[in-house]
């Protein structure tokens, strides 16, 4: 109300801007105010012409004299007040304008995304994340900044025009009735064209939406378009989308400029009718010159205004149809008024008690396409109980679980939790004491910390938001970081945060004591490693030795390169290098060993297809360039490479490391130049390279490198059994001696999960997900399949842990299968959509080794002796057995070691180059060797093939050197060669066999 009183009270000093330069050009250039040739003239004389009755005409003031001149500036003074005035008016107008239609998009947005959060889940399977967030942003923007200009903009716009139109009208009707006509022509006329306009501009929207939409679907499957080569198919649909996009826009020009035209043609006829009728007047002595010079003035005032109230108009249209499309999108509720109002998070006085059932009667589920995912499901749980209820996502026990849950809320039936339904369950409450983890873990954007505490979430100030300790069972954010140590531990998930914390770089001015007592941390992980037997666990830096376990590069620079342009391969290209090269003699057999590489790559993975994933973990050179190492070598056979190969193939060399490569390419005398070009690029370093690299200093942090090697001052070896796993240990033991693993985790929670999680595994995002339940300590914790990304021993140890946190708590675990070794106090199967009669299976397997014997394979080289020795292996030729040995990983086994236990995860294969090993099973009365393995077998093998833990252990009897072959390398081989799978099955059927044998044999023995 206040801004059209502002908008009323600007109408007279606008009235008055018009009507100032009648008396400029009459009065001050004209002469009218000073007859018969007079010197002076009267301004701002004030008096009232009052009746007799009234004491007759009264003077205020009686004016000031001014020249001729002097009268010209003044008025022109006043005129230019009136501008200021009037612009002063327009100001405050168009902030209150603005800051109304903002306050209105705020609470618009607000408002739906309210909505958004009220819709049922089977609602939000018709909505796109992209065109919703695209609706929200987007699309209302127009609506809210159009609700400031409704009300203000017809009232100021139209007050202006009126007033122009009146002024015109008492200075001439003639020229008044002009106007007038050609106003009326432009009201009806234009709005009339606008038509087709508004309608092109409603399709366009629902064009550019759609098109959002698919450009959002891409992005979120843009792993299965590469998966399955659509990108050719993506972008034709995409270029269609933006043909017809380009069609209604184009449509759309043509009738704006035509209407922009049409305005123009109007705009510009008036004037010449001014000009040739208003000139008429003017001669004829009906209008002064004065008055024709304020009426084209005062008309150049009003097209604008009426322009923008066409404008106005049709932007009321099109807010009238953007707000009906935004009305439609979101009347996905069916029900609205039954949706509750927005709840706080602590609705007074109701929580799930720990004793009571949850109970389901005749609870039916049908699909969108009539399929019954329940059938009259009727059923009793109790209430702080842990049930166990056994069949898929898609079969009734997880449809149950989503019921739950609250995924899915269209059902027949009744559930009820403690009696009551749990429909009529407060979603504040919900929230609060229920948790639910699917198959597909929600990972939101932000740090792991974010994420595990999502759920504590309480809204502060200025769009803060705090945490709620209490329901963490805190009282304290002390005590809440310890909350989060047990909950990482219990998901497992505290291993994967440490090495995110020893991943992290520290500021030297970070507050934390870990960085001034760096040195003596570094002797206490040295000191650990020595007292379990693990000295070779580590190499560490030394200034004066060459590090076996760094590239070539890494060596030379003995430090972390800040700079790109020395790291990795591109140290080849730097000048500072390679003068340092030229100088040792170093160029020329690091180019030579730099071809060597490049022509063993190429033999090796030459057969690959260039998406193969060991492209990306093994080679040297990515798949594209291929090519071009190509032709670089056969430029070197012919002497023709240039100053460019030389600087690729040096490149190569740069990232050569012989413990993981072990093409037997640097010997100690390449190793001794090494290190004094090493001492060369330092002495020539200068004080400009400060910048682009951190040196390595034993007594100082570097803080370039992560905090992982300034703890250990040194690498990891390759080849040590077990090194990576004991060297952790050995830095977290360090830390809780000094009282510093706390922050290494706190470090590691703030780890960015990535989009969605990309930038975490599996296993992890799902983790997180259940981290983020447990921290709230719900009343009842709902696991539909929420183990699938797990093996099945770490889905068993994990089942067990929070199986142990919600000790008393309800639990509901739906999965295909659950051990008998867990204890359930219900067991619930199902068949379908409907519950099934429970029975319960045990099916063991063992297995067991035996030393095979195989033939020379050729090579000299003792790992593809080993390798060809192998029966599964001795069809492949020498390139394949080649990159089974490349990406293979050297290690080294003392007496009593273990490779391997039953149980385990099965993540390799083990070829035995060396020494031999006991294989053993576990047997009710203990375990038992069933067979010595030596030179040139293979273990492991089986458990790669099923997909099952390890049936057997592995432990070294002599000192032992393995292969140990990956996974993925090996299920690779096994696809692409026929006669090796066969190979495997028969060898694995044997195995099987001889391990029942040798059981039956004791047990015969025993009895």
């Amino acid at each position: 109300m206040t801004i059209l009183v502002v908008v009323v009270l600007s109408f007279p000093f606008y009235y008055l801007s018009l009507d100032l330069p009648k008396y400029i050009v009459s009065d001050a250039l004209q002469g009218r105010a000073f007859p018969s040739g007079a010197d002076t003239a009267r301004l701002f004389h004030i008096a009232l012409d009052l009746p007799s009755w009234l004491g007759g005409p009264r003077v205020f003031f009686e004016g000031l004299q001014f020249e001729r001149l002097s009268y010209l500036f003044m008025l022109s003074a006043l005129f230019l007040l009136l501008v200021l005035i009037n612009n002063v008016f327009k100001y405050v107008i168009n902030m209150r304008k603005g800051a109304l239609g903002e306050r209105v998009l705020q609470r618009l947005r607000f408002d739906l995304f309210s909505t958004l959060l009220s819709f049922k889940p089977e609602a939000m399977h018709r909505l796109k994340p992209s065109e919703a967030a695209t609706i929200i942003k987007d699309e209302v923007e127009p609506i809210g900044g159009f609700v400031g200009d409704a009300f203000v903009l017809p009232a100021f716009l139209g007050g202006q025009a009126l007033t122009a139109l009146a002024f015109i009208l008492i200075q001439n009707l003639a020229l008044g009735l002009i106007v007038m006509v050609m106003v009326l022509i432009q009201g009806a006329i234009i709005p009339r064209l606008r038509r087709e306009q508004i309608r092109l501009g409603r399709q366009r929207q629902i064009v550019s939406r759609a098109f959002a939409g698919k450009i959002g679907e891409v992005v979120e499957t843009i792993s299965e378009v590469s998966n399955h080569g659509t990108a050719a198919v993506e972008k034709s649909l995409v270029a269609e989308r933006l043909e017809a996009l380009f069609g209604i826009r184009y449509q759309l020009y043509g009738r704006k400029f035509a209407v922009k035209a049409l305005n123009n043609l109007l705009a510009q006829l008036t004037p010449f009718l001014f000009y040739a009728v208003g000139g008429y007047f003017a001669l004829t002595g009906h209008l002064d010159l004065g008055q024709l010079v304020a009426v084209i003035a005062a008309y150049r005032d009003l097209p604008p205004p009426i322009k923008e109230l066409i404008d106005w108009d049709q932007q009321r249209l099109d807010v009238e149809a953007k707000f009906h499309q935004v009305v439609e999108q979101f009347s996905l509720i069916e029900d609205p008024e039954e949706q509750e109002p927005r709840i706080h998070l602590h609705a007074a006085g109701s929580e799930i008690p720990t004793t009571g059932t949850i109970a389901a009667q005749a609870l039916t589920v049908v699909s969108n396409t009539g399929d019954n995912l329940l059938d009259r499901l009727s059923l009793t749980l109790p209430l702080g109980g842990h049930i166990a209820m056994l069949g898929g996502a898609g079969e009734g026990a997880g449809c149950f679980a989503q019921i739950l849950g609250g995924r899915i809320t269209a059902f027949d039936g009744s559930l009820t939790i403690a009696g009551a339904p749990l429909a009529d369950l407060p979603a504040g409450v919900r929230g609060r004491e229920l948790a639910y983890a699917g198959p597909e873990p929600v990972v939101l954007e932000g740090t792991l910390r974010d994420n595990i505490l999502y759920g504590l979430r309480l809204p502060g100030r200025n769009g803060e938001w705090t945490i709620d300790h209490p329901r963490a069972g805190a009282a304290s954010p002390l005590e809440l970081e310890s909350r989060l140590a047990d909950v990482l531990n219990t998901v497992g998930l505290a291993e994967s945060v440490f090495r995110f914390g020893l991943a992290r770089r520290l500021d030297p001015d970070e507050p934390t004591d870990l960085v001034a007592r760096v040195a003596e941390l570094r002797a206490g992980i040295r000191a650990k490693l020595a007292a379990s037997g693990a000295e070779d666990a580590v190499e560490p830096y030394d200034p004066d030795r060459y590090t076996k376990n760094a590239t070539i590069g890494e060596n030379v620079l003995f430090g972390v390169p800040i700079d790109e342009a020395l790291a990795g391969a591109s140290l080849a290209s730097h000048a500072l290098t390679r003068r340092v090269l030229d100088r040792c003699g170093l160029t020329e057999p690091l180019i030579r060993m730099g071809r060597l590489i490049a022509a063993t790559m190429l033999e090796i993975f030459s057969d690959l297809t260039p998406d193969h994933v060991l492209f990306e973990q093994f080679a040297f050179v990515a798949a594209e360039e291929f090519p071009e190492y190509r032709e670089i070598l056969a430029r070197a056979n012919t002497g023709t490479i240039d100053e460019e190969d030389r600087s690729r193939l040096l490149g190569l060399a740069m990232l050569y490391v012989e413990p993981r490569h072990r093409l037997g390419l640097l010997d100690a005398d390449l190793q001794q130049r090494i290190l004094a070009a090493r001492h060369a690029f330092h002495d020539q370093a200068t004080a400009a390279m400060a910048d682009a690299i951190a040196f390595y200093d034993p007594q100082l942090y570097c803080s370039a490198a992560p905090l992982r090697d300034n703890l250990l001052f040194g690498l990891v070896a390759q080849g040590a059994a077990m090194a990576a796993e004991r060297v952790t240990d050995a830095i977290r033991e360090t830390l809780g001696e000094f009282e510093l693993d706390r922050e290494v985790y706190s470090w590691g929670l703030e780890q960015p999960a990535g989009y969605g999680g990309r930038l975490l595994f599996p296993a992890e995002k799902a983790q997180l997900a259940l981290a983020r339940c447990l921290i709230k300590q719900p009343s009842v914790l709902i696991l539909n399949n929420a183990l699938a990304a797990f093996s099945p021993a770490e889905a068993g140890a994990l089942l067990a842990r929070i199986k142990t946190a919600m000790a008393g708590r309800t639990l509901i675990v739906v999965a295909r299968e659950v051990g008998l070794e867990h204890r359930f106090d219900v067991r619930v199967a199902f068949q379908g959509p409907k519950l099934a009669p429970m029975t319960d299976a045990l099916a063991g397997s063992v297995g067991r080794t035996e030393p095979t014997v195989g033939t020379d394979a050729g090579p000299e080289n003792e790992e593809l002796t080993a390798l060809g020795a192998v029966p599964i292996f001795a069809n492949l030729d020498v390139p394949r057995l080649k990159l089974l040995a490349f990406t293979s990983e050297r290690m080294n086994f003392a007496p009593g070691d273990v490779l391997f236990r039953q149980g385990d995860d099965s993540d390799a294969a083990y070829v035995l180059v060396s020494g031999s090993a006991d294989v053993l099973i576990d047997a009710p009365d203990g375990p038992v060797v069933v067979s010595t393995v030596g030179a040139n077998a293979i273990v492991g093998e089986m458990g790669i093939v099923t997909g099952d833990p390890r049936s057997a252990t592995i432990i070294a009897k002599t000192p032992l050197g393995a292969l140990r072959l990956r996974k993925e390398v090996f299920l690779s081989l096994l696809a692409e060669f026929p006669d090796m799978a066969l190979s495997v099955t028969r060898l694995m059927v044997k195995r099987l066999q001889d391990n029942l044998t040798t059981v039956s044999r004791r047990s015969r023995d025993t009895h």
